[in-house]
Parts: structure tokens; sequence; C-alpha cells
């Protein structure tokens, strides 16, 4: 199996890499007349295959001869332990200085076994201004065989300096057919379970194949649509907000929870003590670094549950506007469609709009470091108010 199988949508941007990994293994002429260069960066929306991309194309670049991706290359790339492969994926709110530089300082090193030695960088968003100029220096001055491979949702995300030392590759959000199909290929689902995944999760492919392997996630989506149609009052969203925020720290910990416990029992297991046995004080700062990388995770991924709820929500007041409007675009929420022309009928086009607004003002907030709680509760204060016309609120 090629390894641009598994990419969907993404034609464009994968004739790009494919053609530089061909490129590679042609000589110094015709990597220049292909576009093969040592520095890349992958825009695109969330769920695009931002890190799928980089990695497909790390996978060629590393493959012997093979721009279609050698297996054994691709099993080391998958599992993170080829030898010329160096990653940076955070999963912290922000990318650490120190880790940066300890990537830069790997990048020196000369590639073992393949052609090139290969540097990623998930989430290069993540970094701040002192960050990326560390890592401007080794995109000014890379080794001859290093190539750099960035990902972040735009290119505006990161600096200037950057922007002008990578060539930038533009994925777009795949349709929802075609994350359905690879849905029902690669997880093994049935295709109205993909389908209304992939359309549940508005193609964002991460998320479409949790929607489609994880009930209770389906569940937790159906409770906060639910909240939000049923608010009448400002005590209501009071603790509405409150439920969505428990809904959001809930998924969360079911992402987290059973990979810490795995983190855990590994990191025991090679520090030679046994399941349960007493941990030597000379040890204890091994664990208790990994505990605090633990919670750093754990805030990041709550983050990354709160705005899987304005997502929702935005989707959710998204189909009304085009109710109102009349369009004959698919509606996100086709099982809601009852209760969406009911608020539809009830409310007007900017009152909608202004919905829209106050999520999107409530996401702006929790980025900037605003109470979680108190941005949710505005955020539903606000949409109620700005909804008067609907029949049955109680202010």
């Amino acid at each position: 199996m090629a390894v641009w199988d598994d990419l969907t949508g993404q034609d464009e941007a994968i004739a790009v890499v494919r053609s530089a990994a061909e490129a590679a293994t042609a000589s110094g002429a015709a990597d220049a007349a292909r576009g093969m260069t040592h520095s890349w960066l992958i825009t695109g929306p969330p769920g695009s295959g931002r890190s799928n991309l980089a990695y497909a194309f790390a996978t060629a670049l590393l493959s012997p001869g093979d721009p279609e991706g050698d297996l054994a290359a691709q099993r080391q790339v998958q599992a993170r332990t080829h030898p010329d492969l160096a990653v940076l994926s955070t999963e912290r709110v922000i990318i650490a200085i120190e880790e940066v530089r300890s990537l830069v300082a790997s990048s020196q090193f000369s590639p073992s076994v393949g052609r090139y030695r290969v540097m990623v960088i998930e989430d290069a968003d993540r970094m701040t201004e002192r960050t990326s100029n560390v890592l401007l220096k080794a995109l000014e001055e890379p080794p001859e065989r290093t190539v750099w491979i960035l990902c972040a949702p735009s290119d505006a995300d990161l600096l200037p300096t950057i922007r002008s030392r990578v060539r930038t590759v533009r994925l777009k959000v795949p349709d929802v057919a075609d994350v359905a199909r690879l849905i029902e290929r690669r997880d093994g689902v049935d295709r109205a379970t993909a389908e209304r995944a992939a359309r549940h999760a508005q193609s964002h492919i991460g998320m479409a194949h949790r929607l489609a392997t994880n009930e209770e996630a389906r569940r937790r989506r159906a409770q906060t649509l639910d909240l939000a149609l049923g608010i009448r009052s400002v005590s209501g969203a009071v603790l509405a907000a409150a439920t969505l925020l428990e809904v959001a720290g809930a998924d969360a910990k079911a992402i987290t929870e059973e990979r810490d416990a795995e983190e855990r029992e590994h990191a025991l297991r090679s520090l030679g003590i046994e399941p349960g046995g007493a941990i030597p004080p000379a040890l204890r700062g091994q664990l208790r670094q990994l505990e605090e990388d633990q919670k750093r995770r754990a805030t990041r991924s709550l983050r990354d549950g709160i705005d899987r709820i304005l997502t929702d929500l935005l989707s959710l007041y998204r189909d009304v506007m085009m109710l109102q409007l009349g369009s004959s675009s698919e509606l996100v929420n086709v099982e809601l469609r009852d209760r969406l022309t009911a608020l539809s009928a009830h409310t007007s086009p900017a009152a909608t709009l202004a919905a829209m607004d106050a999520v999107t003002t409530a996401r702006e907030r929790i980025d900037g470091n605003v109470a979680p709680a108190l941005a949710l509760e505005a955020m539903l204060t606000t949409i109620l108010r700005g909804g008067t016309a609907r029949k049955g609120t109680d202010l």
C-alpha cells in the first residue's frame, strides 16, 4: 500500500509533496527543478490531516529509493522509531523553548540509514516568539541533508521570518463523503455510522474517527446540543454552562485517563519497580516530572474539549441560519431538523448571527485565559438575550 493511500481529499497537496519526494531520489539538479527544499510548512484547518501528510512525506523521504513508501520505513515512522526521524509533538498549551533547542541540536546530525534526516514539528503555532527565533536560526542555515516539516492551522500563525524560509503546502477541508469513505474503510464501521460521524465532525478526520468508534463521545455531543436547545432562562444558562464544562471535563478525562495509567505503568516498569511497590526516594523526581507533564496535558485536553463543544454549537446555529435563509445546503445536525426548524421560526437571522458571534467571542476569551465557566456563562446568556423573540423565554 502506498504511503499516500490513507490521505483523503487533498490531491493537490499530495501531488506537491509526492513530486518533491520523487525528486529527492533523483540528482541535485532535479531536486531544484522539481521543488525539493529543506523546509516545509503544511497548513490547514483542524482535522484536515496536516500531521498525516507530514508523516507520509517523511516516510517517502526516508524510504530507500521508493517515494511510494517502503513498508519497513512506514512502520518505523508510525511508531516514531526511525533513527532519522525526530518529532516534536507537544501535549501542553505551548511548546517549551528547551524542546525546540533539543530538536535543533539533533537536526545537526547526519542521517544514519536514509538520504535525509527529517524533523517534524506538530502544532508549530504553539511556539512563542522567543521559541520561534530559536527555530529560525536552524532554518536559516540547515545541514545539507536535513528536512524540516512544520504543521500549523495557518501560515499567519508563524513569524514572517519563518514563513519566508519555508515552502507552504495548504490543505483544504475534505468533503464529508471522502471522510466517510475513509472512516468506513479504515475503522470497519458501517456506511451510515461513518457518514453521520463525518457530518457531525464537519470533516474533522480525527473527530470523525472518535465519533464513529466511541458511543460515549456520541452521547456527550448529543447532550451538548440538547442543553443549548433547552435554555429558557438566565438561571438555566448558568446551569447549562456548568454542565457543558462537566461534559468537556469528562471528555478530556476519557481521552487522557487510560493513557496516563499506561504511561505510569511503563515508567515504573522501566525503573524496575513492581506494580504497587514502594518508590525509592531517588526515583520520585522522575515520576513527579511525569505527573506534571500529565497535568499539563490534561489542561490542554480540557481546552480541546471545550473547543469541540463550541464547534458543535457553531454547527447548531449554522444549521438554524441555513433554515432561516432557505438554503439548500445539507444540515450538519440532520437528526435535529424538527427542533431546529422550530427555533428558526421563532428567532431572526440577526439573532442567530449574534449567537454565532457569541460562540466565537467565548473561544477568544478562553484563549485569553478567561475562566472557561465565566466565558461559557457569558456566551449562553448573550445567546439567550439575543433570542428574546423565541417563545417561552423567561428573562
